[in-house]
């Protein structure tokens, strides 16, 4: 009997190697080399079905011809955001979070408002009736024009409960869907690697094997994927490399709102994201998440250590809570403290804070939140972190009707931000009476298109003066 051949990948890269090695070669990681049986089928066999006869040889680069992407309207506002406008025909998509936060509730509800596609909808996880009852817990009828009892006509969307991947082909050949699901590659298995599901190599190879047949029939794919502890997609880091967008689904299970964050995209930006607040029906897009963010304070009862900053997320003007405390170190050491921004960003506040204004906080705890439990980049936030940080240092209120955007340099300037038209128009639109802006912003400005009073400030002490005097 011969013997099985073995090899030693990579579960970070994907990398392999005839006899385990301690460090890869390739990305540098360490005991990250599994041991993996060798099939004797290739990758190609199982799709080799879909094959197009087309011929692949050199094209000069001038003879290319480019015509922008059909896009696939998939009924959700947010969701067509952050793909870039829609789902593109022949394209893989890969949709990851942690377990119990909606990716399953998110895909097939919007499955299900599909109109003129035949959608089939792979689960290696639940049973049929476990999605039957979780569709009419949506409240969504798969076919509006149809009794929701009759039964009489199938659907739009399909479902079949299948871990095999050779199946699912075989499934998809007999159906001919317009769109395929899969939930979850961890859970799909291929005959050609003899080990088990969720593994980096059957991993690899059904992925493989689904992008194979993505692209040669044009039959968009998405794809839902578990992760790990340490928060990145489970498998080889192979498999978003692979697809053509990587879409994280974010949120604390515990509360209402989900955030969709592209994390890689071929066919859009990266710095979209799509909010969703979770119901008892399923997952309700925002379409106005700066209603949300905003605390409901009424006039003449304004907290101390609350500003409210003025953020771009993508093309999107967010208007954020910033919430901070600052309070006597209760030991010998003062603790710093940052959810949804970056820390070593606020200690550098802190320290322009002491040396360019003279606000000195040496034994006095700081902890910063940003309301409503997302995570922001922009470093137009500056501005709003230290009047928070000062409002709570002198526990003096900041006027419900005053917001920032501003990033603040190593010298205590007020740098300009980018689109800076956009984020007063929001800060107008919600009623704001005052906007604290970079006073280099006001070139080319035209002050007359807002009812908001806007005020350009040069240093951070001319800010802060005009809030506190």
């Amino acid at each position: 009997m011969a013997k099985d051949k073995t090899a030693y990948v990579c579960s970070s890269c994907g990398y392999d190697s005839p006899k385990w090695i301690g460090k890869c070669p390739a990305c540098g990681e360490w005991n990250t080399f599994q041991e993996v049986k060798l099939g004797k089928k290739t990758t190609s066999a199982v799709a080799s079905e879909f094959r197009l006869d087309v011929k692949s040889s050199p094209i000069s680069m001038s003879k290319i011809e480019t015509e922008e992407e059909p896009r696939i309207n998939m009924g959700d506002g947010e969701l067509n955001r952050v793909l870039g406008g829609g789902l593109v025909p022949g394209s893989m998509t890969l949709l990851g979070g942690e377990p119990g936060i909606g990716k399953s509730t998110l895909i097939l509800q919007t499955v299900m408002r599909l109109k003129g596609m035949k959608v089939l909808y792979v689960s290696g996880e639940e049973s049929a009736r476990q999605l039957k009852l979780r569709a009419d817990r949506i409240n969504l009828n798969p076919n509006p024009n149809l009794d929701h009892d009759s039964g009489s006509q199938p659907s739009n969307v399909l479902v079949v409960c299948e871990a095999m991947i050779e199946t699912v082909f075989e499934h998809i050949k007999a159906v001919g869907p317009d769109l395929v699901v899969i939930d979850s590659i961890q859970t799909m298995a291929t005959e050609t690697v003899e080990s088990s599901p969720g593994s980096v190599t059957q991993i690899r190879e059904c992925a493989a094997m689904l992008l194979k047949f993505a692209k040669e029939t044009n039959t968009p794919v998405i794809v839902i994927g578990h992760i790990n502890k340490e928060g990145t997609i489970a498998g080889p880091k192979i498999l978003e490399h692979m697809v053509d967008t990587v879409l994280q689904f974010e949120g604390d299970q515990h509360y209402m709102y989900r955030i969709v964050r592209a994390i890689k995209n071929r066919f859009g930006s990266t710095a979209e994201l799509g909010i969703y607040e979770m119901v008892h029906n399923g997952l309700r897009p925002v379409e106005n998440p700066s209603e949300l963010l905003l605390s409901d304070v009424k006039e003449g009862e304004e907290l101390s250590g609350v500003a409210v900053a003025c953020s771009i997320e993508g093309v999107r003007p967010l208007l954020i809570e910033t919430q901070a405390l600052v309070s006597t170190a209760a030991y010998g050491t003062p603790q710093r403290s940052a959810t949804g921004f970056d820390l070593r960003r606020l200690n550098m506040l802190l320290a322009v804070l002491e040396k360019r204004v003279g606000f000195k906080l040496p034994q006095r705890d700081v902890f910063l939140n940003i309301a409503g439990g997302i995570r922001v980049t922009d470093p137009a936030i500056d501005l709003s972190v230290i009047a928070a940080v000062l409002s709570s240092n002198v526990d003096t209120g900041i006027p419900r009707d005053i917001c920032f955007t501003g990033e603040v340099g190593l010298s205590g300037e007020v740098r300009p931000v980018s689109r800076i038209a956009q984020r007063i128009a929001e800060a107008d639109k919600l009623g704001f009476r005052k906007i604290i802006i970079p006073k280099a912003n006001m070139n080319g400005l035209d002050k007359g298109k807002f009812k908001i009073e806007i005020v350009p400030v040069r240093k951070v002490e001319e800010a802060l003066r005009e809030l506190f005097g």
